[in-house]
């Protein structure tokens, strides 16, 4: 019975050591950033975040920067807002993949799901693949 109390303890130390760290920033349409991973803030840059009317719906723009020589597969989304700052429709917004190269930028847009969307936020962490 000891025995396989420590083999379970040791492979679950052995399996939370390996376990990656899918934190990382996000940036709302007022320009406030929040950094949940710095290491992955040191490596990447959400700027020039923007929105637009498209008729009742809000068109939204951020361009995402590696700061990094080396390549950098990452995931961004884009969340919306109703005026009391409830989500609007989240389950219809996926996470999207995207790979940079070193230094290399990318312009993300997306288009809110319905008009009671009056503010987002994009998230963007980094992609580990096994």
């Amino acid at each position: 019975m000891k025995l396989a109390s420590l083999w379970f303890i040791a492979t679950t130390l052995l399996l939370s050591a390996c376990a990656h760290n899918t934190a990382g920033i996000a940036v709302d349409s007022a320009g406030q950033v929040r950094v949940d991973n710095s290491s992955f803030a040191n490596e990447v840059a959400v700027v020039d975040i923007s929105a637009i009317m498209i008729a009742d719906l809000i068109k939204a723009s951020a361009l995402i920067q590696s700061q990094s020589s080396t390549d950098l597969r990452l995931q961004y989304k884009f969340t919306w807002f109703d005026a009391s700052g409830l989500t609007v429709e989240d389950e219809a917004s996926s996470w999207k993949s995207i790979k940079l190269h070193g230094k290399q930028q990318l312009q993300v847009s997306a288009v809110a799901p319905n008009a009671q969307a009056t503010r987002f936020e994009i998230y963007v962490r980094e992609t580990f693949s096994y």
